[in-house]
């Protein structure tokens, strides 16, 4: 089926993205990944145009979520209790995948098309459990030209190699909007749950570290940080098994060849910069500023110092530690240049713990919502420009410096609930 449908792309192009993916969407079978990314080759051999395919698959992909959306709508839960089991939507399936869609469904709609078997049941679902409209087609168009784009983009990207490595592209994608769609569910059930959570919360550890009767928002910061503690925590104990499993082999590979044919040697200058972020001539400068600011504006100056000291030269020692292990424990790797690259990434750790907790400093002592979300997303930012430049000048292999920044974002959030403790305690004992 598969030979046909290719052919067929050959011949007819637009036409053939239009209707597979449309047919995907209603119905289930067709493997619409490769042919996206078959697609994306015949753009790199000029015989299709990029934006004209991405349109085309856009299109067939919205058309054919409506069509099943509409279905869910007007049939209802009724119809798939007594025809369900045909297609594998049996009664129970279907009451137990309509409650947890009813709670997440419109959070999801984005990122479910990376999942195979979750993407063909959101359409009839999104309509099962009434989801207006308007709130469906802009998550669901949205994810549509999302998912397409990239598929065929990464086709384009590859060319020749896009059957190569085809699989390991999808399943890294596939692991990578997961965790993503796990962080939304976690995301969506803290903001809507924060009150339950935190009393449950107050209620394990109050006896032990303190009471909450003035804190205002400090306890609901501090609970939402020690979910994204353990949530990285997990991750990390992740990463190592899968380092000394040497399961990172075709990862690494995949993103290595991703990121020298996206960025050619014209990027050199700017990767030089990039580059440049982790090192001692910003992260110094970033401290002294951060010091200046807890002098400025902290309420618990030489608390917040000794943080931040601790902070940058715990995770300078920590990093050379966990290198120093990992070299004894790890398997040998490929090398692409004689700059050792050792797990977990050079400057990464200390690079991610320096500009997030100078953040949290800055967005501590400036409480406006637009800053918080700013602050995040520039240390996010920040820390995949550093990332690319590692990778590209083959400094770092890329799980190394993944395995960076996680172990940084322990270290950080750890030091950061650790603070707030203290902090708290203080004003348990002094007062305010």
């Amino acid at each position: 089926m598969l030979a046909n449908i290719t052919l067929w792309l050959n011949q007819y192009g637009y036409l053939v993205l239009f209707v597979s993916l449309m047919i995907e969407l209603v119905a289930f079978g067709i493997p619409t990944e490769i042919i996206m990314m078959y697609a994306g080759f015949l753009i790199f051999q000029g015989k299709l145009g990029w934006i004209s395919s991405i349109v085309s698959a856009g299109l067939g992909a919205m058309i054919g979520i409506t069509f099943s959306y509409w279905i869910g709508y007007r049939l209802g839960t009724p119809f798939f209790h007594k025809y369900g089991h045909k297609f594998h939507m049996g009664p129970e399936r279907v009451e137990k995948t309509s409650q947890w869609f009813g709670k997440y469904g419109n959070k999801l709609l984005v990122v479910a098309y990376f999942i195979p078997g979750v993407r063909h049941i959101t359409g009839y679902f999104s309509g099962i459990t009434k989801i207006p409209y308007r709130v469906f087609s802009v998550y669901a168009y949205l994810g549509a030209l999302i998912w397409v784009s990239t598929f065929i983009t990464l086709g384009k990207i590859l060319g020749p190699q896009w059957e190569q490595y085809q699989r390991t592209i999808e399943k890294y994608l596939i692991i990578g909007f997961v965790y993503l769609a796990l962080v939304i569910i976690a995301f969506y059930v803290y903001k809507k749950y924060r009150i339950q959570i935190f009393e449950s919360t107050k209620t394990i550890i109050s006896k032990a570290v303190y009471t909450f009767h003035s804190l205002g928002r400090v306890k609901f910061f501090v609970a939402g940080t020690a979910v994204v503690f353990l949530v990285l925590f997990g991750l990390m104990i992740g990463l190592i098994q899968d380092y000394l499993a040497n399961e990172f082999q075709d990862f690494n590979t995949v993103t290595i060849l991703l990121i020298h044919l996206i960025f050619s040697k014209d990027w050199t200058p700017w990767m030089k910069g990039f580059s440049a972020l982790a090192s001692y001539k910003i992260l110094i400068p970033l401290a002294v500023l951060a010091t200046l600011w807890i002098l400025i504006k902290g309420k618990d100056k030489k608390l917040e110092i000794i943080f931040l000291l601790v902070v940058m030269i715990g995770g300078g020692i920590l990093e050379e530690m966990l290198q120093s292990i990992f070299a004894l424990l790890g398997t040998k790797r490929p090398f692409l240049n004689e700059t050792s690259r050792i797990f977990p990434g050079e400057q990464s750790l200390l690079s991610i713990t320096v500009y997030g907790f100078s953040a949290f400093l800055f967005v501590r002592h400036y409480g406006r919502a637009w800053i918080r979300v700013f602050a995040l997303f520039s240390v996010i930012f920040v820390s995949i420009l550093l990332g690319l430049s590692r990778i590209y000048f083959g400094i770092q292999l890329p799980n190394d410096v993944m395995a960076g920044f996680v172990f940084g974002g322990v270290w950080l959030t750890f030091n950061i609930i650790l603070l707030e403790v203290f902090r708290i305690l203080r004003y348990e004992r002094f007062g305010n």
